[in-house]
């Protein structure tokens, strides 16, 4: 795993999930690789057809030469036609966004990215789910215990 974007679970419901590649450059994956990357502000969305990521930051290789792109430049990402239509259709929805989840090398050592649909939660859907895990950890909690 390279980063995570912690804030998506918080603030939005997750409805579906998909696994994009990215159009990297050379410097930009072995930048990578040495974990320097950020999905904090990221949010992906359709245009012209092609998927494109904007707010991933990725920092420059500190090796690299002139080279090296800027940081927080927009990259395409790469899903098949009928993932797009899904995405196209369901982004024109009103509320829906899509949002990175995150970003990691697979098995054969290519970038992904995990890519969700999502619904905004109101502020108190979030106070819920704290209280859910509140009352979960307190429960693990208690059962831990009790085996000792």
């Amino acid at each position: 795993m390279i980063a995570r974007n912690p804030r998506a679970r918080h603030d939005y419901h997750i409805l579906e999930t998909w696994e994009a590649g990215l159009v990297l450059t050379g410097p930009e994956v072995k930048s990578l690789r040495a974990r320097q990357a950020s999905l904090g502000e990221a949010y992906a969305h359709v245009r012209g057809g092609e998927a494109w990521i904007e707010g991933l930051t990725i920092s420059p290789y500190e090796h690299g030469s002139f080279n090296n792109p800027p940081p927080a430049r927009s990259r395409k990402l790469l899903l098949r036609r009928r993932q797009l239509q899904q995405l196209f259709g369901a982004t024109t929805q009103k509320g829906l966004t899509i949002v990175p989840l995150e970003l990691y090398f697979n098995a054969r050592g290519l970038a992904k990215l995990s890519i969700a649909l999502v619904r905004p939660k109101k502020r108190h859907d979030k106070r819920e789910d704290l209280r859910r895990r509140d009352a979960e950890r307190e429960m693990a909690r208690v059962v831990r215990g009790r085996r000792r």
